[in-house]
């Protein structure tokens, strides 16, 4: 197999993506988490990455941490303020095309040790347009109160930070409308015995072995 298998996973932040991929790995499902590739590319270095010149060219240089990564919270501040859609569609066109390719050659190497498919962890799945890419896709949802718990003791965020976050993106409810199959992870339905049934779908009734 040259090129792999795609299967997307996307979620509202704070959703438990990451707790999702993690049950994949059990059955042999290895994943690329899309955040990490884009912070690996937007980390401290030396020598900025194509990515990084394009950010600082299109929201100065006051993005840039003396060590020559991302400030996060000052881009934040820029995107997610009232009004930041042109902002933040600017921030997408930038890294969506970075990351995609990264994420591509990554998920080569999978398929050629022999995963039978991987599973892109892409927050952004539609949005990016990393869905036409994909065999299947996988939305994880959870009601927004959880979200904003989830997010706040994650990332630090005050309440009204984390339902900005969650109102600048896709509703759980359309993600559902959106993608093949649906896990709700909300604390009380049992989120690997969902996983699985899902796994199994896709292997045993996807053509995919």
């Amino acid at each position: 197999m040259s090129e792999s298998v795609w299967v997307g996973l996307c979620g509202r932040s704070g959703a438990g993506k990451g707790y999702i991929s993690s049950l994949f790995a059990q059955w042999g499902i290895p994943s690329v988490d899309t955040d990490r590739v884009y912070r690996e590319m937007t980390g401290p270095t030396d020598t900025l990455s194509a990515c990084m010149k394009e950010l600082v060219c299109a929201f100065g240089e006051e993005i840039l941490c003396p060590d020559g990564s991302l400030n996060r919270r000052a881009l934040a501040d820029t995107v997610f303020a009232e009004g930041g859609d042109s902002a933040r569609r600017e921030l997408n066109r930038i890294t969506h095309a970075h990351i995609l390719r990264q994420t591509r050659q990554i998920a080569d190497v999978y398929s050629k040790a022999g995963a039978p498919f991987v599973l892109i962890d892409a927050p952004l799945l539609f949005e990016s347009g990393f869905d036409v890419f994909c065999r299947y896709t996988v939305c994880v949802t959870a009601p927004d109160d959880v979200c904003v718990s989830r997010i706040k003791a994650r990332d630090g965020l005050t309440e009204t930070e984390a339902r900005r976050r969650l109102a600048a993106q896709i509703s759980g409810e359309e993600l559902v409308r959106l993608c093949d199959f649906a896990i709700v992870n909300d604390g009380i339905r049992p989120v690997k015995e969902q996983a699985e049934q899902i796994y199994k779908a896709i292997v045993e009734t996807g053509g995919i072995k």
